[in-house]
């Protein structure tokens, strides 16, 4: 009996354990994959340009046998398995908020069609690392020990003797972007090309270099990880099993594929904190209105006209690329929360619309790490300066430069601070919106207003 695998964030044919059940299930497997219209109003055309890239890739994969449906979820599969009288509906279980409930509904629409869930998107699945007690972790760092000691599976081999079912045509998406435009190679193909590329050449010093924006030190492999191109539990494997992979450069990447996990456990135990503040006692906080007076700064910081060359330069760097580094993505953050006083969804709602590697769990907590509303114990007062962070971070200024053009007469670390260099703001450079140190005043001010005003006995449920 033919057996139906739905591919959501799992686009590709190795380390797929619900492929695996499918084939075990017994008969031939059909993969399909629904475009979900509410999934597609939230994003970019990046986005979908990856999307459509690495569909094509995994069909080319599975030989041409994925077939595509457009449509809701709970209609279009029920359809399928009638279509073709499917015994079984195999998936990744699902984490987000939204992918949980939108599962409830097609198992509900299924009826004694089994929906069966194996694996995830992680190594370790959201809501098992629990404390002796079975409460959740609220900390990264021993979350951290505790997902480690707790270990993942070997990664899932290619089923033998693999039967695809061929009889269905296939429907064509609804959206015009070329899959050519994707900056970045995407795929299983590219994922395994440019992991092993990042093993060879920038494992073993990641530690040292992956703060540094203007060097090419980092992996690129989240687009990989948000569409499922590669398992992280295929990466951890090839770590453990790498010579570079006792290095301190190791254990800082693996740390970063821990906080991708912490972060989805966060959301899968407190589903509100995807667009609420996590932590009660900050709920009191003063925020500006980004429709109200703060349109314009707003836009500014949309536009990477702040004024300021660090924060601008990735913000153009998002809009040209659909990616930003991730020391830059704390800096323009902090910008948005801490100089200009919005509150962090508006932010995060801007780069899930722009990020090619737009995952909700990492991106909404990563915001309110740096906002001082999510999991950090004593955060508030983390207030990034955007010149400082800049002249550490791209010493020689040729990050900014990359992206600002016009500030590439200034030379060196002076590029940071254009307004101090004669002619530096002469090539159409704006001035700054706001003077950073009266902000972080302000940003700080507020913080304590809030913390005066919370309810008596209030504490965070972070």
């Amino acid at each position: 009996m033919t057996a139906l695998l739905w591919l959501r964030r799992d686009l590709r044919l190795h380390d797929l354990p619900a492929l695996l059940a499918a084939h075990q299930s017994g008969g031939d497997v059909l993969p399909v994959f629904v475009a979900d219209p509410a999934l597609l109003v939230s994003s970019g055309p990046v986005r979908r340009s990856y999307l459509l890239a690495a569909l094509a890739a995994v069909r080319e994969s599975y030989d041409g046998a994925l077939v595509m449906r457009v449509g809701r979820p709970e209609t279009e599969i029920p359809a399928l398995v009638s279509e073709v009288g499917a015994g079984s509906v195999h998936v990744s279980r699902e984490s987000t908020p939204y992918g949980r409930r939108r599962d409830r509904r097609v198992e509900h629409a299924l009826g004694e069609v089994p929906l069966v869930a194996t694996g995830s998107p992680y190594a370790v699945g959201p809501g098992l690392v629990r404390k002796a007690g079975g409460e959740p972790y609220q900390v990264f760092t021993p979350f951290s020990r505790a997902w480690r000691e707790h270990g993942w599976h070997s990664p899932a081999p290619v089923p033998a003797r693999l039967m695809w079912h061929r009889t269905v045509e296939s429907a064509p998406l609804p959206w015009d972007e070329d899959p050519a435009t994707a900056v970045v190679p995407i795929g299983e193909a590219a994922a395994r090309a440019r992991w092993d590329e990042f093993l060879e050449e920038d494992l073993a010093d990641y530690d040292r270099d992956r703060d540094r924006p203007d060097l090419d030190a980092t992996s690129q492999m989240s687009v990989h990880l948000k569409y499922g191109t590669i398992h992280p539990r295929t990466m951890l494997a090839d770590i453990a099993a790498h010579p570079a992979g006792r290095s301190e450069g190791a254990r800082r990447f693996v740390a970063e594929l821990c906080w991708r996990e912490f972060y989805a456990d966060v959301l899968w135990h407190r589903p509100d904190s995807a667009w609420a503040d996590l932590r009660e006692d900050l709920r009191g906080m003063a925020y500006e209105d980004p429709a109200g007076a703060a349109a314009t700064p707003v836009r500014a910081w949309q536009e990477g006209r702040t004024g300021y060359p660090f924060v601008d330069a990735g913000m153009r760097q998002l809009l040209t690329e659909g990616w930003m580094h991730n020391r830059v993505r704390m800096v323009v953050a902090s910008f948005l929360v801490k100089d200009l006083h919005v509150w962090w969804p508006h932010g995060a709602r801007y780069f899930l619309r722009h990020l090619r590697d737009g995952d909700i769990a990492s991106n909404n907590h990563g915001w309110q790490w740096v906002a001082g509303t999510g999991t950090d114990a004593a955060p508030y007062f983390r207030v990034f300066n955007p010149v400082t962070q800049g002249e550490r971070y791209d010493p020689d200024g040729g990050y900014v430069r990359r992206y600002v053009p016009e500030l590439d007469h200034i030379p060196g670390v002076a590029v940071h601070q254009p307004w101090r260099v004669p002619g530096g703001l002469d090539q159409g450079y704006p001035e700054r919106i706001v003077d950073h140190a009266s902000e972080r005043a302000e940003a700080l001010g507020r913080y304590e207003a809030a913390r005066a005003t919370r309810p008596a006995g209030g504490r965070s449920t972070s």
